[in-house]
């Protein structure tokens, strides 16, 4: 009687249509968890054995399988076939095709199901990681910026136009205290991934003794996702990557606007080096600071991304639905694109040029210090801070009609006293002095100098708490690796897989 040849074609009389195929297949895009699904299959495999599940020379003969796939995928000649759809089944087949019967064991008591998600979720969480090495790379960069330019003088902007004087160093570690934020939604969204499907099967678990929190521990999560209706069906932890992605970016795009309209004529405060800066075909003298912009512009892409997994997800019932197979190729894409944007705005940064007299200049033009003048006169005449917004207000009305500014201190006397508060000469001077009114800010979170440190040093104490955790999750995963590995060599050396992992260590729990 005729069946069709897929693995999972026993039900079926007909070949899959070449072009149902050809819509089907995610071979292009499993292609990047082939590591991680050969290292589930030995995980699987190990825990099988250690439960009596298979035999012994089922799992000697099945790591066997997988050990030879580990060497062909890590010198990238491991071949795989469109007929069979996906990744799994390729590796699946590979065993099968050099130990038959005894290879075919590999698939007791898990289901594609949870195979898959086990996959994405151990391929997501190293995403997640290189995303935030990238970050803590920025970061480290803004905080040197900031501790050298802590008491550079700067224009600071509300509207697009002048503000109030700060420093670069104030201005850096604002951007320090937004990706702070980046960097823990990243750890929380990688507490969310760094939990275990395997063992959940199709969606209701298994009959057979399997050993989860074996699995677990040798995969490196961190726990066991206990609900396998819930295991199979969900794909939040995608979600929240993404979405902490977004929020990322559109700190980055905000950064790489701010450096594109500095670097015009009109602003000059910054000049992007040559390496991260484009020509014009036709205009000669152009010197474009395309990489900030495209930065700015890839924003779109992560964003497009992460409605693009909420679409699919909002429609789906509990339990496996083949359009979760949509779920990897926005993942994959969006985190390819935050990690090169984040890694690109560090050079960008980290040879960007700073013009400090340019930059001074204008923090005494336009009026900038006129909410330090009402302040001074709060502080000094005891009239409510709306009266004095009043007085400055007309006396900088006055003042520009007439053509002068701050730097006429003797115009901004009479201009203030027309208004209804009399100051002197002498006294005025040195607040209208941006270098003073920065100085000055000494509240929490101000713009002097020393306060600008102290932050520093209290965002780099935090980032280097952070830099542990980090570490300790790496060491984690490549820990377990080893083990499996080390493990899985044993067995087929002719250990028994009790010895195996009794030897290695961990918590077994079988």
């Amino acid at each position: 009687m005729y069946s069709s040849s897929s693995l999972w074609g026993g039900r079926f009389q007909e070949q899959i249509a070449s072009t149902a195929l050809e819509y089907t297949e995610s071979l292009a895009v499993d292609a990047a968890m082939l590591t991680e699904d050969v290292w589930g299959s030995k995980a699987h495999v190990i825990m099988l054995n250690a439960g009596g599940i298979i035999d012994d020379e089922d799992a000697r003969a099945i790591l066997s399988g997988l050990g030879s796939a580990s060497r062909e995928i890590d010198e990238h000649t491991f071949a795989m076939d469109v007929a069979d759809e996906d990744v799994h089944m390729n590796v699946e087949r590979y065993v099968t095709s050099r130990h038959g019967k005894r290879g075919a064991r590999m698939h007791t008591a898990r289901s594609r199901n949870d195979q898959v998600v086990t996959d994405t979720r151990m391929h997501t969480r190293t995403l997640v990681l290189g995303v935030e090495q990238e970050l803590i790379a920025l970061q480290e960069t803004l905080l040197a910026l900031a501790t050298d330019h802590a008491d550079t003088l700067t224009m600071g902007y509300t509207h697009t136009q002048h503000a109030q004087p700060i420093t670069i160093g104030y201005w850096a570690t604002a951007y320090v205290s937004m990706f702070r934020r980046d960097l823990t939604r990243l750890s929380q969204a990688y507490r969310s991934t760094d939990i275990n499907p395997l063992g959940a099967c199709a969606l209701a678990g298994t009959s057979f003794p399997t050993d989860r929190r074996l699995t677990t521990e040798l995969l490196g999560f961190a726990a066991v996702q206990e609900n396998g209706l819930d295991a199979v069906s969900s794909r939040d932890f995608g979600l929240e990557f993404l979405a902490a992605l977004a929020i990322m970016v559109s700190n980055t795009s905000k950064m790489a606007e701010e450096i594109v309209y500095w670097s015009t004529h009109e602003f000059r405060l910054v000049e992007v080096a040559d390496g991260y800066a484009m020509g014009s075909s036709i205009m000669p003298q152009k010197k474009n600071p395309c990489v900030a912009e495209l930065i700015r512009g890839k924003t779109g892409k992560v964003y497009g991304r992460l409605v693009e997994l909420l679409t699919t997800m909002k429609g789906i019932p509990t339990g496996y639905n083949r359009d979760l197979q949509e779920d990897k190729p926005p993942i994959w894409e969006a985190a390819a694109s935050a990690l090169s944007t984040v890694r690109t705005l560090n050079g960008l940064l980290s040879t960007l040029r700073f013009n400090e007299d340019r930059m001074r200049e204008l923090a005494h033009k336009n009026f900038a210090l006129a909410t330090e003048v009402a302040d001074y006169l709060v502080k000094t005449q005891n009239i409510p801070f709306r009266e004095c917004h009043r007085i400055v207000g007309e006396a900088v009305g006055t003042l520009y009609r007439s053509g002068r500014t701050f730097e006429d201190v003797q115009a901004t006397v009479d201009a203030l006293a027309a208004a209804g508060a009399t100051v002197t000469e002498r006294e005025l001077a040195p607040v209208l002095d941006p270098v003073v009114s920065v100085n000055s800010h000494t509240s929490l979170g101000g713009t002097a100098p020393a306060e600008v440190l102290r932050m520093v040093k209290a965002e780099r104490d935090w980032l280097e708490a952070h830099k542990q955790t980090f570490d300790e999750r790496q060491e984690r995963i490549e820990s377990a690796f080893r083990r499996t590995e080390a493990v899985s060599a044993a067995v087929i050396a002719g250990s028994s897989v009790h010895d195996a992992l009794h030897s290695l260590g961990g918590n077994h729990h079988g």
